[in-house]
Parts: structure tokens; sequence; C-alpha cells
């Protein structure tokens, strides 16, 4: 029987970084989102898991910036209100159906489990830290300006990373 983990979102964080005008770095995070996982051991190997991003809760602290990555240039939050990824694995990397703006790829997650701790209240918790890289055009993810001097506003490749502590459920 497989046991159930629900995220805890208090001891939790997903993040992104893109390149803006090819000279820094951009960070931002998603401050709502789910995760489950289900397991039939504590060594995670087989394990289905499953997250559900609130697009609009995209926050770079620069509220224009956020507005921009809302709109339908970017997420189309109204449109596609969730961010999805699902696997059948987890191991050392994760490999998962990733849905962004409606549309659907495979992609390939570095996982470091952190591994299982009780906490002071007597619940068990398991911990992943991972990290990736995406091309946000493969999501649809078109827009962007040339620069005067040559290169792009915003570089194709996102990378990706989270912090995940999960309670195992009774």
């Amino acid at each position: 029987m497989a046991t159930k983990w629900n995220l805890d979102p208090t001891h939790s964080e997903i993040t992104f970084k893109v390149k803006h005008m090819m000279i820094s770095n951009v960070k931002g995070s998603f401050r709502n989102f789910t995760a489950t996982i289900e397991s039939e051991d504590e060594f995670f190997a087989n394990a289905k898991t499953t997250a559900t991003i609130q697009t609009d809760s995209v926050f770079t602290n620069n509220t224009d910036r956020d507005n921009h990555l809302k709109s339908a240039e970017f997420f189309n939050a109204e449109v596609h209100p969730t961010i999805t990824f699902e696997s059948q694995n987890l191991n050392n990397e994760v490999v998962g159906n990733l849905t962004i703006n409606g549309i659907t790829k495979p992609v390939t997650l570095d996982v470091d489990f952190g591994g299982i701790n009780v906490d002071p209240w007597g619940n068990t918790k398991a911990g992943f830290s991972f990290e990736g890289k995406i091309s946000r055009k493969d999501f649809g993810l078109n827009w962007n300006a040339a620069l005067e001097a040559g290169g792009v506003m915003v570089s194709d490749d996102v990378k990706i990373a989270g912090e995940l502590q999960f309670v195992k459920q009774a």
C-alpha cells in the first residue's frame, strides 16, 4: 500500500532564474503551489509525484514585471491558471511531464533527497531539493525584444529550482 506525503508549504519554495539583457539574472518564485508524493517505501524509488503551481502567484519583487509575466505574452494566467508536473519515479533525477501555458513536455530535473526526520510535534517529514533547466520557448513563452547592442531582453533558458518538504500522512 502506498504512503502519501503532502507538501509542507511553509517549508518549501519553487524559484526560477532567467538571464535579463544578457548581462544579469532576474530571480523569481511562485508563492502558491501544492505537491504530493505517493511511495511504496521511504526510499521513494518508484514514487509518483504531482505538483500544481498557481501561475498568478508569480513573484519577482516588481509588480509591473509580475503583471507582464501573468499576461498573455507569458503565462496567460487567466486562460492557464496552473502549471503542473507529474512523474512516475523519483531517484537522483526525476523525469516527468511539465505543463506550462497548456503545452506539455517531458523534463528531467536533478534531485537531492535530504532525508527523513521527525519534527518536535511527531510529524514525519521528508526533504528534497531539485534543479534543472527548461527552454521557455518549448512552452510557448515566446515574448522577447531585440537589444540595440545585440542580443535579446530575455534568454530562452530558464533555470528552475526548489526546496520541498513533505509530511507523511497517517
